[in-house]
């Protein structure tokens, strides 16, 4: 949305005024200034320079999140839409999420619907969102969906934040050890190399593998840098195609122990959303197809689609589900219940909330499991390096004392 700088006339105060907002158009913004009793006399859009050194804060999950609860808990007292958003955004600490709410109050002061403003920012408010919102709306129970909104959110920021403890954990780790010891091989085996070819000492073999390994990292270290940084934009651009998602989408899932934390995840995820958007009215063809949208996974976004497509065709969900192998016997007899006694939004909660216990329950455990075997990984590795450098030594010394 484009930035305006405006240039009017209080008539309250028949001060000048000068400042800067966003709006689709000039129209909308002299719109919106006019019901603040601002008389526009210029309004021109500002044109971004060709280099923007400016950080925005980007507004995150959790921060929906608390300002949902609270325009729940405001509505609730019986304020009204506009003074909840206005009491929201005029105090939020962050200025990119207090723009998008003001830019929404002006949408709403105009006549727009709630949902349609919001659905005009989808990097704050994504289609799950909008579409509870627009249930709301047409349903009269705006407050109950933002009360379920709020709770949904929690849940979803707790279970990424599972998966990147299950994915970025290990990964730190791993990157730590290999930046170790490269800076070891670069810069301090070169030294003892130098020790050694002076004495003229017959080296053992793991001291020699060191050598020949520091000796490549010294003569390669600027193309085994560039190597990597290419490697891991190829596999950034692979991962954006569609055939990229599924390869590597499907490799995760067959990790040990990480691939089975991950599908739990994502079994979570899709039930506990699609069982938010149906109890708030939520069409189930137009629910599977956002819930497809958010899956997180390539592999599971298809089995949504091809359950919304058997669903579409007359079928049921359940059995889709099960012929997918995606999902265990439980989650599929549960639907299959919950699709014959007419409450399948009630049994997908459940799905959801064991599910979300089990991710907890693994998560703490391979934790547990995994800090100590990375840590003596590290270190044997980190430690055969040192023990390989100072096993001539003792050789050495034999030489130096005549024995």
């Amino acid at each position: 949305m484009p930035t305006y700088a405006y240039r009017g006339r209080n008539l309250r105060t028949n001060e000048s005024v000068l400042g800067e907002r966003f709006a689709t158009s000039p129209q909308a913004l002299a719109g919106l200034l006019r019901r603040e009793q601002i008389a526009p006399a210029s309004i021109r859009e500002k044109k971004a320079s060709g280099l923007d050194f400016s950080f925005k804060k980007k507004v995150s999950q959790k921060e929906v999140a608390i300002f949902t609860r609270q325009f729940s808990v405001m509505l609730g007292a019986g304020l009204p839409l506009i003074q909840a958003l206005d009491a929201i955004g005029s105090q939020h600490p962050n200025k990119e999420f207090k723009a998008v709410l003001e830019q929404i109050k002006g949408d709403v002061e105009s006549g727009t619907t709630l949902s349609v403003a919001m659905a005009r920012h989808p990097k704050v408010f994504d289609n799950l969102y909008t579409n509870m919102i627009a249930a709301g709306e047409s349903g009269g129970i705006l407050e109950t969906i933002l009360q379920r909104l709020s709770v949904f959110i929690e849940k979803i920021v707790k279970l990424k934040g599972a998966l990147k403890s299950a994915l970025i954990y290990p990964a730190t780790i791993l990157t730590i050890a290999v930046g170790v010891v490269a800076v070891i091989l670069w810069k301090v085996v070169p030294v003892f190399r130098t020790l050694y070819e002076g004495f003229n000492v017959d080296l053992p073999l793991l001291t020699r593998v060191v050598i020949a390994l520091s000796e490549i990292v010294e003569r390669f270290m600027i193309p085994i840098v560039i190597l990597a940084a290419l490697a891991a934009f190829g596999f950034r651009s692979y991962y954006k195609t569609d055939k990229g998602r599924h390869v590597v989408d499907k490799a995760i899932l067959k990790i040990p122990v990480i691939g089975e934390v991950i599908r739990k995840i994502g079994i979570a995820r899709f039930t506990r959303t699609l069982a938010t958007l149906l109890s708030s009215g939520v069409p189930i063809l137009e629910g599977l197809e956002v819930t497809a949208k958010t899956a997180g996974n390539a592999i599971l976004e298809d089995v949504i689609l091809e359950v919304r497509q058997r669903i579409e065709a007359g079928g049921n969900m359940a059995d889709p589900m099960r012929q997918s192998n995606f999902f265990p016997p439980m989650v599929t007899q549960m639907v299959s219940v919950g699709e014959s006694t007419g409450e399948i939004d009630s049994m997908l909660t459940k799905v959801a909330d064991y599910y979300e216990e089990e991710v907890d329950t693994v998560m703490a455990n391979l934790m547990t499991i995994l800090e100590p075997i990375l840590m003596v990984f590290l270190g044997v590795v980190v430690g055969g390096i040192v023990i390989a450098m100072y096993l001539p030594l003792f050789k050495l010394i034999q030489v130096l004392s005549g024995g």
